[in-house]
C-alpha cells in the first residue's frame, strides 16, 4: 500500500510470505463478524460498487462481495503480486463473478468509473502518511460516496489474574510495530486522519475482544502467529531474542498459562471508522 508520498512508506513489517497469508485467513475469520457489523452499520448494501484496498487475501472483498450481492461489484487492489495472485485464485475457487483483483496504488490508480463506497481493513497504519491516501482514495468516490476503514488498537490489552508471556508477547508486538513505523495503536489517531483529509469527522465504534482461559485459545493462537510473523523484525529490532521467544513451544506456553492461571484475556480492539466524502 501507498500514498503520495509513497517512497516514504516503511516496508509492510508482516511480509507477505506464505505464512503471513494464512495468517491473514486465518485472522479474518476471526475477524469477519466486527467487519461484517461495521461495514452494514457504514451503509455497504446490495447493488453498490466498491473499493478495498489493501486487499491481501482478499477476505474484505469477499465479504463486501457478499453485502453488495450479485447486483453490485468489488474491487480489491493490493499492491503486493502474491496478495494478488493468492485473492484471485481464492475467487475463481469460490465461483464468484462479482469480485475482482488489481496490482496497484489504490490512491492513485485510474478507474473508468467511480466507487459508491471505499473500505479497506488494517491499511492506515501501514502509511507513512494516512490522510494523504484518504484525500488520493475520495477522488475515486461519487459525491457522497463511503470511505469505511476498519483499523486495530492495542492500547487496551491486559489479562487478569496476570498471564505474563501473554502480556509480554503483546508489549513485543506494540514495541516491533511501533519502532517499525507502523504503529497499531490507531484510535487516538483515527478522528485525526480524516479531519486531516479535508473529510467530515468520522462515526467510530469499539470493540473489544474478551474472554476466558478456554474460550481466549483463538485470539491466543492469533496473537502466536502475529509474533511469529514478526519475529524477524522483533529480533533486528533487539525487541526480543528467538531464544526469548522459543516460537516451537510460544502458543502452548501461551494457552497453558492462561488455563493454569485462569486469566481472562483481554485481547486487541477493532476501530469501525466511516464518513461521506
Amino acid at each position: 500500500m501507498s500514498n503520495d508520498n509513497r517512497d516514504s512508506n516503511p516496508p509492510y513489517v508482516l511480509g507477505h510470505s506464505d505464512h503471513e497469508l494464512n495468517r491473514l485467513r486465518a485472522q479474518a475469520r476471526f475477524l469477519e463478524p466486527v467487519t461484517r457489523q461495521f461495514l452494514r452499520e457504514a451503509g455497504i448494501a446490495q447493488g453498490m460498487r466498491v473499493l478495498d484496498v489493501g486487499s491481501g487475501a482478499g477476505d474484505v472483498a469477499f465479504l463486501a462481495a457478499e453485502l453488495v450481492g450479485e447486483t453490485g461489484m468489488v474491487m480489491g487492489i493490493d499492491k503486493a503480486p502474491a496478495a494478488v495472485s493468492a485473492a484471485t485464485a481464492a475467487a475463481q475457487q469460490r465461483g464468484l463473478r462479482n469480485v475482482q483483483f488489481r496490482e496497484g496504488d489504490p490512491a492513485e490508480i485510474k478507474f473508468d468509473r467511480r466507487f459508491q463506497a471505499v473500505i479497506g481493513r488494517y491499511v492506515l497504519p501501514f502509511q507513512a502518511d494516512p490522510s494523504a491516501m484518504l484525500r488520493g482514495l475520495a477522488r475515486h468516490l461519487v459525491q457522497g460516496g463511503l470511505l469505511v476503514f476498519h483499523e486495530p488498537d492495542w492500547t487496551f490489552v491486559r489479562s487478569f489474574p496476570l498471564a505474563p508471556l501473554y502480556e509480554r508477547a503483546c508489549r513485543w508486538i506494540i514495541d516491533t510495530t511501533e519502532l517499525s513505523g507502523q504503529s497499531w495503536n490507531f484510535l487516538d489517531r483515527a478522528r485525526f486522519v480524516f479531519t486531516e483529509a479535508d473529510l467530515p469527522p468520522p462515526t467510530m465504534r469499539l470493540h473489544t475482544f474478551v474472554a476466558g482461559d478456554s474460550n481466549a485459545r483463538e485470539w491466543l493462537m492469533g496473537v502466536g502467529d502475529i509474533v511469529e510473523s514478526l519475529l524477524p523484525t522483533m529480533v533486528k529490532m533487539g525487541v526480543a531474542t528467538a531464544e526469548e521467544v522459543n516460537i516451537e513451544s510460544f502458543r502452548d506456553r501461551l494457552l497453558q498459562e492462561a488455563r493454569s492461571n485462569g486469566s481472562v484475556i483481554v485481547g486487541r480492539s477493532e476501530v469501525g471508522m466511516w464518513t461521506n466524502a
